[in-house]
């Protein structure tokens, strides 16, 4: 009688601990870092410096 006690015990323990694994959700990760937004100002920044680049090459 001992022996069946024991293993209901450990077969309820087995199925309450993979039963409750599976239940729960995998931990987040850390967020995502801001990104760096290109605006219309760099952009007239790199077209400013080519016109002015190619202009003093001209002279």
């Amino acid at each position: 009688m001992k022996k069946k006690t024991y293993l209901a015990l450990f077969l309820v323990l087995i199925f309450t601990y993979t039963i409750s694994g599976q239940v729960m959700p995998p931990p987040a990760g850390p967020p995502d870092p801001p990104g760096l937004p290109v605006d219309g100002g760099i952009l007239f920044l790199l077209i400013s410096g080519l016109v002015y680049g190619v202009k003093k090459i001209r002279e």
